[in-house]
C-alpha cells in the first residue's frame, strides 16, 4: 500500500459521495426540468470539477503504487500535494457544491417564484421551502455593517438567515451581532441594486412566523 492511501481513501469517500449525490439528483429531475434551465443550476455547471478531482485521486494512487523496490523510501507527498493544489485552486467551487448537496433546491423540479439557484450566493443554502409561498435561506459568511439608529454606534452583524414570503411579497433578515450573540434583530429586507434597505417589523404575526422558521431550521 502506498503512503498516501489513507488520505486518498478519505478524499474519495467524501467527494465520491458528493459526486454521486449530485448525479443522482440531476437524474431524478432531468425529465421534469427544461434542459436550458437545468444547466443554469450551479451544481450542474460545476459538477465536472468534482469528477476531475476523483480522477486525479485515482491517478495519484496508481502513480504511488507504481514504485519499485528501489523507490520504497521515496515520499508519496508530491502526489498528495497535487491533490491539495487542485482543491485549493477550486476551493470556492468545492464549497459551493457542498452547500448545493445540502440545499432544498438540489432535488427540486418545481417551477417557483423564488430566487433559487440563479439568486444563490456563496456560502448559502435553502433550508426550508414549501415550493409555493415561503422559503428560508441560511448563510455561513454573510456579514453586514449597520448603524444603530438609537445609539448611533456602528456594529458588524452576521446574517443568520433570510425568509422570503412570496404571498406577502416580503423578505425578512435575521441578524446577530458578532460580538454579542444576545443582540439579535429581525428586520424587513429590501435588496437593492446599489444599496440594501432594512425596516422595523411591527406585525407580531409576521415576526412570530419568522422566529418559528429560524427556531426550526436555523443552523
Amino acid at each position: 500500500m502506498n503512503k498516501i492511501a489513507e488520505y486518498t481513501e478519505r478524499e474519495k469517500k467524501v467527494y465520491g459521495k458528493l459526486y454521486s449525490d449530485i448525479v443522482y439528483a440531476v437524474d431524478n429531475i432531468s425529465d421534469f426540468v427544461e434542459k436550458d434551465k437545468l444547466k443554469t443550476r450551479k451544481y450542474v455547471s460545476k459538477l465536472p470539477i468534482v469528477k476531475e478531482y476523483i480522477e486525479l485521486i485515482d491517478t495519484a494512487n496508481r502513480e504511488a503504487d507504481k514504485k519499485g523496490i528501489l523507490d520504497v523510501f521515496r515520499s508519496d507527498e508530491k502526489y498528495k500535494r497535487l491533490l491539495e493544489d487542485y482543491k485549493k485552486r477550486n476551493k470556492n467551487d468545492f464549497k459551493q457544491l457542498m452547500d448545493c448537496s445540502k440545499c432544498m433546491c438540489l432535488n427540486c423540479s418545481a417551477e417557483c417564484g423564488f430566487d433559487s439557484c440563479i439568486g444563490c450566493v456563496q456560502d448559502s443554502r435553502v433550508k426550508y421551502c414549501d415550493h409555493e409561498k415561503v422559503n428560508f435561506t441560511v448563510y455561513d459568511n454573510f456579514t453586514l455593517n449597520l448603524t444603530n439608529n438609537n445609539t448611533g454606534e456602528d456594529s458588524t452583524y452576521k446574517v443568520l438567515g433570510i425568509v422570503h414570503n412570496l404571498e406577502l411579497d416580503k423578505r425578512y433578515i435575521i441578524i446577530e451581532n458578532i460580538n454579542d450573540e444576545d443582540d439579535k434583530y429581525i428586520l424587513y429586507y429590501y435588496p437593492g441594486i446599489s444599496e440594501d434597505q432594512y425596516g422595523e417589523i411591527e406585525n407580531k404575526e409576521e415576526l412570530d412566523y419568522v422566529i418559528s422558521l429560524y427556531n426550526a431550521y436555523g443552523d
